[in-house]
């Protein structure tokens, strides 16, 4: 018996030892404090059914599932920031079938240089576009397509300059973008589509001044405003007729994993439509939140007011 507690108590302490140099171990290898991941996954849910309902109505559900991303590497005077944002929905009416609700691609990069207290010399590229087709009528797929993947599908590359002096707010200006128009569908392929030139043409190439800017705000406790805006001017073709987008965010936070939503998005491009187009959204669902922890108000090498 006395072997026994003799030769256990050894497995303990060498088990013991092994777990505390793991434990070293584990804590030097995770040193890199220069990523920031910052992820929201959101899947909202509405529904309503009627029976006998005087005031009539039509039984319908739908869902929204979407993805939004910031992942941004700092160090010292390098700013690497990657946004991705990906969303897609659908209502199914009784009598209708079934209607697109959201559908959005848009993925963004951008590098920076510090030259001055929260300025930088950027380059970035960007890519937006949708998942499926659309149509006139409300989606309705016996009707007109307007749209489709890649179709229209827009991709800026450019530089300049990029001001973000904390985690809430990011304007970037560039006096040089080139931006190329993609249009893939070949039923969208005509003289005018977009900005086509001819009929056939799959492609059109833009070169401006496009500036965005992001700016999150908190309004009172679990209750968020992100505002995303952007304008573009192409110097090769009527500089005058400014393609603007604004979008806001209104996100009411329940508990860990419940949220609603409220989303506007409005839009204005000549070579889609010559009017001001509207978006709005209202959902209620499951949203589960990425954070690795890593804020940029926490690292003194980011904080250019604080003496070293």
């Amino acid at each position: 018996m006395k072997k026994f507690l003799l030769i256990l108590s050894m497995f303990i302490g060498i088990d013991a030892s092994a777990q505390e140099e793991l434990k070293k171990d584990s804590v030097v290898v995770d040193t890199v404090k220069n990523w920031s991941v910052l992820g929201k996954n959101t899947l909202m849910i509405n529904q309503a059914a009627f029976s006998n309902w005087v005031g009539g109505g039509a039984n319908n559900v739908g869902w929204l599932a979407g993805v939004n991303y910031n992942i941004t590497y700092e160090k010292e005077n390098d700013l690497w920031e990657n946004i991705v944002i990906l969303g897609y929905g659908q209502n199914d009416t009784k009598g209708q079938g079934i209607r697109k609700t959201q559908d959005v691609i848009n993925v963004s990069t951008n590098y920076g240089r510090k030259f001055s207290k929260s300025w930088y010399l950027s380059l970035g590229a960007g890519l937006q576009s949708q998942f499926a087709a659309g149509y006139e009528d409300g989606n309705n797929p016996e009707a007109k397509k307007t749209s489709n993947f890649m179709a229209p599908g827009y991709i800026n590359v450019g530089m300049g300059i990029t001001y973000r002096p904390n985690d809430d707010l990011t304007v970037t200006l560039r006096p040089t973008n080139a931006r190329w128009i993609l249009v893939m569908d070949k039923e969208l392929q005509f003289a005018g589509s977009y900005g086509l030139k001819r009929d056939g043409d799959s492609s059109l190439l833009q070169f401006g001044f496009l500036g965005t800017a992001i700016y999150k705000l908190k309004i009172m406790e679990d209750i968020y405003l992100t505002n995303t805006a952007s304008v573009f001017s192409n110097y090769l073709d009527h500089p005058d007729r400014l393609a603007l987008a604004y979008g806001a965010i209104l996100n009411l936070k329940v508990n860990k994993y419940i949220s609603s939503n409220i989303t506007l998005d409005l839009l204005y491009d000549h070579n889609q439509i010559a009017k001001t187009q509207l978006k709005q959204t209202l959902g209620i669902g499951f949203a589960y939140t990425l954070d690795n922890g890593v804020k940029r108000s926490e690292r003194k090498d980011s904080q250019w007011w604080i003496k070293k």
